[in-house]
């Protein structure tokens, strides 16, 4: 067991209190005005600022590794536009210093993801910042979603001798394997054997709705495309990047479309990203959309996750509201609000004492605990 006390609680799911929380076992047995056992080991917070740990729900870490090159650089089958059965697991590694920074900036979790290079481009998870050898000892879900891609990227890698070379191509090459997956399921269910294929194996879980397809789309008609076909074949879906979802936030909010926007801490890399900018979000959320915040790391690194949420809460969001992007809203976007992103009981215990206010880039993550564990402390008198 685990008590922090003398903290200024900030639970995302309820509104901010005094006292103490008490960790039992990798999750939060109480919190707020409560007896603190004596035999407990304490923290005290000094009147610091605690929240829940904050939330990539859309990186690569692992994948793509710091400071390596090629050799690091396995987020991305790129040998065909169709790799649905590739596995983040079995490229992430967990000695990438990204995961270090995590925890440092009081990141506790992190959706690893391949890259969009692909239509479909494998199978996703959620991963805890732990500090291991085993990427298994990570994992807190498993498929977490299946990555999809539209606009710019799959018609750059592939274009012009190979489809997709258009959004028309883009298009068309994610139906048809759809719909090819659609009647292998069909053939398996009436009894007959068809010939085991791998590609439309994996892609099971998301005809029948098991798991998310996760559609990488930052221009509005890609947004468009992507609920288009996600309707089409009746999926469990998300959109990721949305950089230009305010021109349809009262479609995206109308619909109810799970929403993962960014990274908006970078300049406008490409021409589908034009635009770009904190504005846009704060408009989506504003209209009621399913929203929560990604810095996409590496192309913004994590660490700065917090600092973005900050430049969200100048866009007129509230504290809480920005906090919420990067914890609540975050967990609930991996399918994962029932154990991550508050300090509620019963909860994951992941819990970060701040030096501040944790939306202020002068703030830094004093204590990082994960799983009831200290994983980061910074300085002595932490």
């Amino acid at each position: 067991m685990l008590a922090i006390i003398n903290a200024r609680l900030h639970p995302v799911s309820s509104s901010p209190v005094r006292g103490a929380l008490l960790l039992d076992g990798g999750s939060i047995r109480e919190i707020g005005d409560i007896r603190v056992p004596g035999d407990v080991p304490v923290i005290d917070a000094r009147d610091r600022i605690v929240t829940p740990g904050i939330i990539e729900a859309h990186c690569h870490a692992g994948l793509s590794e710091e400071g390596i090159g090629w050799e690091g650089n396995d987020g991305n089958e790129r040998s065909d536009p169709m790799t649905p059965h590739v596995r983040a697991i079995d490229g992430a590694n967990p000695e990438d210093k990204a995961f270090g920074f995590f925890r440092e900036a009081g990141i506790t979790s992190s959706q690893l993801t391949p890259g969009s290079a692909n239509i479909i481009g494998g199978e996703q998870l959620v991963a805890k910042s732990k500090e291991t050898l085993f990427i298994d000892e990570m994992v807190v879900l498993r498929p977490s979603g299946m990555k999809a891609a539209l606009g710019e990227n799959p018609k750059r890698v592939y274009g012009p001798k190979k489809s997709p070379a258009t959004r028309m191509g883009n298009a068309a090459v994610m139906r048809k394997w759809l719909s090819k997956a659609l009647a292998y399921s069909k053939k398996k269910e009436s009894g007959s054997d068809p010939d085991f294929d791998m590609i439309l194996e994996a892609l099971l879980p998301v005809v029948h709705g098991d798991i998310p397809l996760r559609i990488h789309c930052h221009r509005a008609d890609d947004i468009l495309t992507a609920i288009r076909l996600a309707e089409e074949f009746s999926l469990d879906f998300s959109l990721e990047h949305v950089t230009q979802g305010h021109l349809l936030a009262d479609t995206l909010a109308e619909k109810a479309i799970p929403c993962a926007a960014g990274p908006s801490m970078v300049h406008e890399a490409k021409v589908e990203m034009r635009g770009n900018g904190f504005e846009g979000v704060a408009t989506m959320h504003r209209a009621g959309v399913r929203i929560c915040l990604t810095n996409d790391h590496p192309v913004v690194h994590g660490r700065n996750l917090p600092a973005a949420a900050g430049m969200l809460q100048a866009a007129g969001l509230s504290s809480d509201d920005a906090l919420g992007t990067i914890t609540l809203a975050a967990a609930r976007h991996m399918g994962l609000g029932d154990r991550l992103g508050s300090l509620e009981v019963g909860k994951d215990a992941d819990v970060v004492i701040w030096s501040g206010d944790p939306l202020d880039a002068r703030s830094f993550a004093d204590v990082t605990i994960i799983d009831g564990e200290v994983v980061h402390r910074r300085g002595d008198d932490a």
